[in-house]
């Protein structure tokens, strides 16, 4: 058995670009939610979990005069020294970044919205409890945040096996009960939690696509070939592994890789390029832990 340690990822050329690129998926997700709580969860009087959820309870309670932009930009001043010190300053330049960004797009957005889309108040929670999901996921997948309880949950997930979905999913419940405080309803509680429910389902859909890792067994005669381009192009290791046909008796190789979900089309690619003949086994895994993909947490 041969094995080939050559996991170091190729270099970007221009790091400007991928910076570039980072801040503007970021932008992108920061967009989609402020447009989930406007467009959906404000208008509806649905109050669901965050920081962002403190805010609404503060715009409702002070007969909207109080700005969701302002308070939330407010609150995450404070949460943010704890993200730079326990997460890095690169994460917190993100953060910092995300939360000026949200808190203008909430500013902007309210003006637009003030009627809800969906007249229907369980149709807000599930869209804008979709929307918000998948705009912190896709904020979760660049290494940023938006804030608030998202802070929390990335320092647990740091340090424990826990899905973010799940720590917000309990941080969220305090905020959406004290809404009774506001509303004396028990029905906006419980639309509350639904849009909390679908968010944090919506967060760990996305996370678990955007990490998850497939095995794939390579069987080819030009496997020596095949196993150099993976590892220099691709930046994945690959182990060698001996085999013998049952039916021709013949001893040959069969290459074994890891590799995200999101990489297979470029080890199919370069398959192809080399041997189109080749046979393919692929198959999800669980999880993947070591250089190169998730750190071994306990």
């Amino acid at each position: 058995m041969k094995l080939n340690m050559r996991l170091k990822r190729p270099r970007f050329k221009y790091p400007v670009l991928t910076t570039l690129k980072t801040y503007t998926i970021i932008t992108i997700g920061l967009f989609i939610n402020a447009l989930a709580w406007n467009a959906f969860l404000i208008p509806s009087e649905i109050v669901g979990g965050g920081i962002t959820g403190v805010s609404a309870l503060i715009f409702y309670a002070s007969n909207n005069g109080i700005p969701i932009g302002v308070t939330f930009l407010i609150i995450n001043a404070f949460l943010l020294l704890i993200s730079i010190k326990s997460l890095g300053l690169r994460f917190g330049i993100k953060t910092i970044y995300a939360i000026i960004v949200l808190a203008f797009f909430f500013t902007l957005l309210s003006q637009y919205f003030t009627e809800p889309i969906v007249s229907e108040r369980f149709m807000s929670a599930i869209i804008g409890g979709i929307l918000s999901g998948v705009s912190i996921g896709i904020v979760f997948t660049q290494g940023g945040s938006t804030g608030g309880t998202d802070i929390i949950a990335m320092i647990i997930n740091k340090y424990r096996n826990i899905s973010p979905g799940r720590v917000i999913l309990l941080l969220d419940v305090v905020i959406i009960t004290s809404s009774y405080l506001v509303f004396q309803s028990i029905e906006t509680i419980v639309y509350g939690y639904v849009a909390m429910a679908v968010t944090s389902y919506s967060i760990d859909m996305l996370l678990m696509g955007h990490r998850q890792s497939v095995q794939l067994f390579i069987f080819s005669r030009k496997h020596e070939e095949i196993a150099q381009r993976i590892a220099n192009d691709i930046g994945r290791g690959v182990t060698l592994l001996k085999s013998k046909g049952w039916y021709s008796k013949e001893e040959s190789c069969l290459l074994m890789v890891v590799v995200r979900r999101h990489e297979t089309s470029d080890v199919y690619k370069t398959i192809k390029e080399i041997d189109p003949e080749a046979f393919i086994s692929v198959s999800n895994v669980m999880g993947v832990y070591g250089k190169g993909f998730d750190p071994i947490k306990h």
